[in-house]
Formats: structure tokens, sequence, C-alpha cells
């Protein structure tokens, strides 16, 4: 993947990452204490439209991967 230097940043900083999909028309959001945790959850599903992101503890979040 191929990030920005804000996304590195974030995803360096990270301590939630977050996995959120839409499901039956409404967005379904869930936290991760990793990014592996948030991957092996978006794993269950195909098409890689789960998008994950990493939220710092200031609240920063960047956009990291679809998986």
């Amino acid at each position: 993947m191929t990030l920005n230097e804000y996304e590195k940043q974030c995803l360096e900083a990270g301590t939630i990452f977050t996995a959120v999909r839409i499901i039956s028309g409404k967005r379904s959001r869930k936290d991760f204490d990793t990014i592996e945790a948030a991957q092996e959850y978006a794993a269950q599903f195909d098409g890689k439209r789960t998008m994950i992101y990493a939220v710092t503890k200031f609240g920063n979040s960047a956009h990291i991967c679809n998986f």
C-alpha cells in the first residue's frame, strides 16, 4: 500500500483502527486495537469494500486501505 506522510503518521500513532462497511444500505463501524484485528474482521467479507482507518489519540484519522 502506498501512503502519504499524513497517513503514515496516523498509522504509526494509531490507537484505534476502525473498519467501516455499508451493509444493507447502513453504515457499519467497528473499532479494533490493532490494524491486524481490523483486517481479520474485514477478511470475512469479499470484494475489498471494508475501509480501514487509523485513529490517533488526538482524534486525527486517515484512510489506510480497503480490505
